[in-house]
């Protein structure tokens, strides 16, 4: 058996899915004039009560473009020392965008209203001008940790209170809103600005959304162009993403029933020293030094189960579309013959 738990990334489109994309319609999305395409940015922009979306190839494009259109060189980006933004988008805040970074240290990639008023830089020519905060829902390196509604009202209003536009990197923010049971139309006018991945949970083949103001997203086309993402006949692809719009939210659940169990079996096994809660998709675990988080790695390899190195001593799951009950069983049954 294969069984592959190393991201969320690695789903392939279902049978459903695929038939979507052979019968899309297409045109030309530089000239504005792919029809899959547009059908789905204005579907994305409802959904959370904006005004418009911007369809691009990667989270990462549009985290960054985001960061772009919303500050200057010499600014100051407020993000959690967890984000994605910081550690693995390639330093392109400072290489796209030619602003610092004021790092956070939340609870597991949570961040509070103090902390961010605390981290904002007095108006003193010496130091960078603060103009942007970035949450990242959920949080990845915090084992899929979320925001509730509450929280990011809060935030908002703080962000609010000081002229500060606020960033959503929302990559995996389709788990966070079906753990919570919140809308998206409730979080969505919270934002200047979210990132939503398709490609991950939501199981398309690739791409992502920007989603803000019509000003915004004009802006943020500019440097979508610069940024060398423009693509033609991307209807197909678009396709795939408004199916997982349409399809594949509420499934999400499945998959974080899947991770609980895993956790459960994971607890109880005696090389395991600490395992962060796991709230969504995701699991984060150290392993003791007599074990070894490599040495269980590659027994789970040679048993056909792919995991992620994440840290010193720590791995990381994260549950799917493509994984079934059989296939957690069959993981249980491995992690328990290891050692």
């Amino acid at each position: 058996m294969t069984v592959d738990l190393r991201s969320d990334t690695v789903t392939r489109p279902t049978p459903a899915m695929l038939e979507a994309m052979m019968h899309a319609e297409v045109g030309d999305d530089v000239f504005g004039e792919d029809p899959s395409v547009n059908r789905l940015q204005t579907y994305a922009a409802n959904l959370f009560g904006h005004e418009a979306a911007l369809f691009c190839p990667s989270g990462t494009q549009t985290n960054q473009i985001a960061i772009k259109v919303h500050t200057q060189p010499g600014d100051e980006v407020i993000c959690d020392e967890l984000s994605h933004v910081y550690n693995y988008e390639g330093g392109g805040i400072a290489f796209n965008s030619g602003a610092s970074v004021r790092l956070l240290q939340g609870d597991r990639g949570i961040i509070s209203p103090e902390q961010i008023i605390a981290a904002i830089q007095p108006d003193n020519v010496h130091h960078p001008r603060t103009s942007l905060v970035c949450v990242e829902n959920t949080c990845n390196r915090g084992g899929g940790g979320y925001y509730s509604l509450s929280q990011l009202q809060a935030i908002r209003a703080t962000c609010q209170a000081h002229q500060l536009p606020l960033h959503m990197d929302g990559a995996r923010l389709f788990n966070a809103l079906v753990a919570t049971g919140a809308q998206p139309q409730d979080m969505g006018p919270l934002f200047d600005s979210i990132s939503i991945c398709l490609s991950k949970g939501l199981g398309a083949p690739v791409g992502s959304l920007l989603i803000g103001s019509k000003a915004f997203i004009q802006r943020a086309m500019r440097v979508r162009k610069v940024f060398g993402g423009g693509m033609r006949q991307a209807g197909y692809l678009a396709a795939a993403g408004h199916y997982a719009l349409s399809h594949h939210i509420d499934r999400l659940a499945e998959d974080h029933h899947r991770a609980q169990v895993l956790a459960g079996a994971i607890k109880e096994l005696g090389y395991v020293t600490e395992l962060l809660p796991v709230h969504t998709n995701i699991l984060v675990f150290r392993l003791s030094d007599a074990y070894g988080a490599d040495k269980l790695r590659m027994f789970l390899q040679e048993k056909g189960i792919q995991v992620v190195p994440f840290g010193p001593a720590t791995l990381r799951m994260v549950t799917h579309l493509d994984i079934d009950d059989d296939m957690i069983d069959y993981t249980i049954k491995q992690l328990k013959a290891f050692g």
